[in-house]
């Protein structure tokens, strides 16, 4: 179904986050006979919540939200009501069509000119690059899904030469359309509360390649996870490994030719260099060519709390932001940007059910201080104790504060204060952009 199939529907919206208020809005404007009636929470509505939603629509909660949303001809669900809870299951056994403002944008575009970015980690980071290194090239670009925009903000605006869009695994698990390149950067077991195990994750995650309008896939070829996406009947290019773009010590290189200087690089970590490849490897899909990608790449700045320097502290420490690290692996890979300097490391958040072994060896191997913030802030040091960490002291903090106390005593000279959670926020912050920006006011007036 295309968006603009929806007028004339009765509508009902499951959640009453920024993509379904985006489509309220969207609807107001371009689709006249469209009726939203129904506005169905987990939990009653807050004010603004209400207030973002259009007049006139019943809120429902609870067990009221089926019988509503069952009356309805379409439901457009927030990403954050999985798919797989009974709930939605019962809609669909009676006949409603449920699926979210992202599947129906994208299948009013049907794939045109249209490149859509998925993983588990550095999905923001390389659509960003994706459509700077477009503009770059002197094409046009428009920037939105999971990294800040919905889509539908997109139809009041000229149609641009090209649409980079990130796409989450909620986003992606029930689309109906696909992009005209899929990139996927890398699949790390995530998001098991709202998938329900590691292997449905992987499969929601993995079916974007396998949408029709997809013509080309980007892969990342050091992630064996991502091995099937290269078997696809498709056009595959892959990074990360020759003949592809892949990182070295000398940069980016293709073919043992230095594409991009590591010093032209302007984000840290071997991470953010294959964030780069995989832009690359989109500009390749769609044969947009960089005549000088160094030059190019000049002008990115890192987004905000991935390993995002903390101006303006105290002290010869510097303080790292990265609170955008949900995952021990992006965890992991934020510890291989600073070795060889004096690491302390803050970690800990909501409980996810993470295997934290293998980040406790990396912790213990290149941390002086380790501070465990909660949730599961014990089980990260309990893991760097049990890696037989003799060198690194260990801590457990009642929470963000008391923890970058704890870091302002042992800050020295050329130490790096890391905050890289390996966790998400939920509990204690709203959001990882509020407990980053936490991070940064208590870095600020640490006197470290």
């Amino acid at each position: 179904m295309k968006f603009s199939d929806a007028d004339g529907l009765r509508v009902g919206l499951w959640g009453a986050g920024r993509e379904t208020a985006s489509f309220a809005a969207a609807a107001a404007r371009h689709l006249p006979r469209c009726q939203l009636a129904v506005v169905a929470t987990d939990a009653p509505a807050t004010a603004e919540e209400r207030e973002r939603m259009p007049a006139g629509a019943a809120f429902v909660c609870g067990e009221q939200a089926v019988e509503a949303l069952a009356a309805c001809d379409l439901v457009v669900r927030s990403p954050g009501i999985s798919i797989h809870r009974p709930e939605h299951a019962a809609l669909v056994a009676r006949g409603v069509t449920v699926t979210t403002a992202t599947s129906l944008w994208l299948a009013e575009q049907a794939g045109r000119a249209v490149v859509g970015v998925t993983g588990t980690k550095g999905k923001s980071t390389t659509a960003s690059l994706i459509a700077h290194l477009l503009r770059a090239a002197g094409a046009s670009a428009e920037l939105a899904g999971n990294v800040g925009r919905p889509v539908l903000e997109l139809l009041d605006r000229p149609a641009p030469d090209y649409y980079v869009v990130e796409l989450s695994s909620f986003q992606i698990s029930d689309l109906a359309a696909g992009p005209r390149v899929a990139v996927f950067t890398n699949l790390y077991r995530e998001h098991l509360d709202w998938h329900g195990s590691a292997e449905r994750y992987a499969a929601d995650k993995l079916r974007l390649a396998r949408l029709e309008e997809v013509e080309t896939v980007a892969a990342n070829a050091r992630d064996p996870r991502l091995a099937g996406l290269f078997e696809l009947p498709k056009r595959v290019l892959t990074f990360g490994r020759a003949p592809g773009f892949e990182p070295s010590a000398e940069g980016i290189v293709r073919e043992g030719a230095t594409v991009i200087p590591a010093e032209r690089v302007p984000l840290l970590g071997t991470h953010n260099l294959l964030n780069v490849c995989a832009a690359l490897a989109a500009l390749e899909a769609l044969g947009v060519e960089l005549p000088d990608p160094a030059a190019a790449l000049e002008g990115f700045e890192p987004l905000p709390h991935r390993l995002e320097p903390v101006a303006g502290t105290p002290g010869p420490a510097l303080w790292v932001n990265d609170s955008i690290s949900t995952t021990p692996e992006s965890t992991m890979a934020a510890l291989e940007a600073f070795r060889g300097r004096p690491l302390i490391v803050i970690a800990g958040g909501f409980d996810r059910r993470q295997d934290y072994g293998e980040l406790g060896r990396a912790l213990a191997e290149s941390a002086r201080v380790v501070i465990g913030v909660p949730d599961t802030g014990g089980r990260i040091v309990q893991a760097v104790r049990e890696a037989g960490a003799s060198d690194c002291r260990t801590y457990e903090a009642a929470d963000l504060a008391e923890a970058v106390a704890i870091a302002a005593r042992h800050a020295g000279p050329d130490s790096v204060v890391l905050l890289s959670p390996a966790a998400p926020s939920f509990g204690a912050y709203r959001d990882f952009e509020a407990r980053g920006r936490h991070f940064r006011e208590l870095a600020l007036a640490s006197g470290g």
